[in-house]
């Protein structure tokens, strides 16, 4: 049997029959109830839930990709086989399909408890938020031609999804960062959550909504995501050796690139301003800054499924 993570389990399309078969008069020959003292003697981790962590870190160094269930069944496998007796397959003749049938069991008892799923609601806290921010930007699209009452309302929608997206965009690294420190977890999520309601409140009075101020807004959203800069520094002072810190690093940096260079044309209104006219139906300033928007959002959303697969795997 294969063990999946996300359903059941899953017969292989292929089977040994015959092996099956003679399976029970080989674990009576093979004196099967021998294989649990050797393996506490080879994987004292094994009986302790509590000290599942340990038999993790011996797996660690094995597992830097992101498929997960093909490198632990792989490595727990290979870790096993090494500590289930030679007799059984020597003295007793053991086929090796059945001595693999036997390490695929014990490893299907012990890679669940590997596999510890930590809560998810920060990561569907910055889904719900860039949902957010893009409906409002197509329902601002659609209908700010309709009259200008509902211009007036869609716009207000439309900033204040910005906002919701900046704010939202911390939740998954700041929380899954320093989840083992409730005091800069709680720090962090409460400023960047009521910098980003106070910048929604200031993005609904209407003497925001005037041309002069399009390179502020700009310059307002851009700050609120600067000050990520914070818990981003601290993150990789603190995992400066972890590899997923690394990983989810780089791509918030690309995030933050991406994301301000989108900020910059939009302010700046690049290309059109240097030919006006040729941009009239596709290729300005604003269009390019959706697509960037996009972008980055599809670069964290990446990011946090490489702190999920960490802290999965590690918790605290």
């Amino acid at each position: 049997m294969r063990l999946s993570m996300c359903g059941p389990t899953k017969a292989p399309d292929i089977m040994d029959l015959s092996s099956f078969q003679r399976l029970p008069d080989m674990i009576r020959k093979a004196e099967f109830y021998k294989i649990h003292p050797e393996l506490v003697n080879c994987l004292p981790s094994l009986p302790n839930l509590s000290d599942i962590y340990r038999l993790k870190d011996e797996l660690k160094p094995s597992l830097p990709s992101m498929d997960f269930i093909s490198s632990v069944s792989g490595n727990i496998r290979e870790l096993l086989a090494k500590c289930v007796p030679k007799r059984f397959s020597h003295a007793y003749q053991t086929e090796n399909s059945v001595l693999h049938g036997v390490t695929d069991d014990v490893m299907n008892m012990v890679a669940p408890l590997m596999y510890r799923p930590i809560t998810r609601w920060p990561f569907f806290v910055f889904l719900g938020g860039a949902m957010f921010c893009l409906l409002a930007s197509s329902t601002c699209h659609l209908l700010a031609c309709h009259s200008a009452r509902l211009s007036y309302i869609v716009l207000r929608c439309d900033y204040a999804g910005i906002a919701a997206l900046i704010t939202t965009s911390f939740y998954p690294p700041v929380y899954y960062s320093f989840m083992c420190n409730p005091f800069f977890c709680n720090l962090y999520l409460g400023f960047i959550t009521i910098l980003g309601i106070a910048t929604i409140v200031f993005s609904l009075l209407p003497l925001f909504q005037g041309p002069k101020f399009r390179s502020f807004r700009a310059s307002l959203y851009f700050g609120m995501g600067v000050s990520g800069v914070v818990p981003l520094v601290h993150k990789l002072i603190v995992f400066r050796n972890q590899p997923e810190a690394l990983q989810t690093t780089g791509l918030e940096v690309l995030m933050g690139v991406l994301y301000g260079l989108g900020a910059l044309i939009y302010a700046t209104r690049i290309p059109e301003r240097w030919r006006p006219g040729k941009f009239d139906i596709a290729g300005q300033s604003h269009q390019l800054f959706h697509i960037l928007v996009v972008a980055a959002a599809y670069t964290h959303y990446r990011a946090g499924l490489v702190y999920l697969r960490w802290r999965d795997l590690e918790g605290c």
